[in-house]
């Protein structure tokens, strides 16, 4: 029987209360409980989030070239002697999970990735409806999806419309989002809250709960272009509205932060997050991805000093 708006509303939209202090007290406390330090294994938590990093370009002058660089740090994102002393051979070196590109440059990472012979190794994700405001009518966004997945997209990362969310238009969302899960067909849905728009965590929660019962194989935090983009207490929200959904339904549905992920700690931090609220399960690129654009170039150099005991002179390099 198809899902309606009204069978799950009345259990899972009513009576949603987030005590703010709580929430941030308690991610606190899972990295105090979880730290991992210099002399702890580094480098596998590392590798571990280069093979879940969503490879992102999404710039007005994007072109099929720079796309193509993309693609190609994509498949090789370590050098090959850096791969060599890490104890990666030729055969098995790590790739990232995805490139993530506006529509109309798919089918040129689409082209890339079947020159390289890394078709089915690295995923091609396409940011849609509207991106990143999603304030387009629905029809024009259904189309976008259509159009993205025939070129070769197999994820699609969609927006939601905040203005329905602000105005808790919910059987609205739940409709529009159900109907881009139709349009993308095979590919899964990953569905961007714009959680630095949406006012409070409850509707948080709320947008994350609505996105799943209609489909989502993803929720995601942000654009990347709103002002407040993905925080460890967001995340940590999500994750709970995500454990809830699974709790009621059995279905896991993965999580993406993006935007303004840009150390290694960084990086370690949602690692623990994650594996904290969701466990080991979700630490795959099947259920966890990480949206970033310059993450790769830090966690590289981090490696390089890790393997070779030189310390690049670069101040974003810095772990802590």
């Amino acid at each position: 029987m198809e899902l309606t708006f009204e069978t799950f509303s009345d259990s899972y939209l009513k009576n949603v209360y987030i005590n703010h202090s709580n929430v941030e007290a308690d991610v606190q406390r899972i990295l105090s409980a979880n730290k991992v330090e210099e002399k702890d294994n580094v480098a596998g938590w590392l590798l571990k989030a280069i093979s879940l990093i969503d490879l992102t370009t999404l710039a007005g002058d994007d072109t099929k070239s720079n796309v193509s660089r993309l693609c190609v740090k994509a498949v090789t994102p370590l050098s090959k002697v850096l791969s060599k002393s890490l104890g990666f051979g030729e055969d098995d070196g790590i790739t990232t999970a995805a490139v993530c590109v506006y529509p109309s440059r798919v089918a040129d990472a689409h082209e890339t990735l079947k020159l390289l012979e890394a078709t089915g190794k690295v995923n091609i994700a396409a940011v849609a409806t509207g991106f990143p405001s999603g304030q387009f009518p629905l029809s024009t966004r259904l189309q976008e999806i259509e159009y993205a997945v025939s070129h070769g997209a197999n994820e699609i990362d969609v927006v939601l419309d905040r203005s329905l969310v602000l105005g808790g238009l919910w059987s609205q969302v739940f409709e529009e989002v159900k109907q881009m899960k139709k349009a993308c067909g095979d590919a899964h849905l990953k569905v961007i809250l714009g959680v630095g728009e949406l006012g409070t965590y409850r509707n948080v929660y709320k947008a994350s709960m609505v996105s799943m019962f209609a489909g989502a194989d993803f929720i995601k935090t942000s654009t990347g272009k709103e002002a407040v983009n993905a925080t460890l207490p967001i995340g940590l929200v999500m994750c709970r509205a995500i454990r809830h959904y699974h709790d009621a339904t059995g279905r896991k549905v993965g999580l993406k932060p993006a935007g303004g992920i840009k150390t290694a700690r960084d990086a370690i931090n949602w690692l623990i997050l994650v594996h904290s609220e969701l466990g080991a399960d979700w630490l795959t690129p099947s259920l966890f991805r990480i949206g970033a654009s310059s993450l790769l170039g830090v966690i590289e150099k981090h490696l390089y000093t890790h393997a070779y005991g030189v310390l690049l002179d670069d101040s974003r390099f810095k772990f802590i």
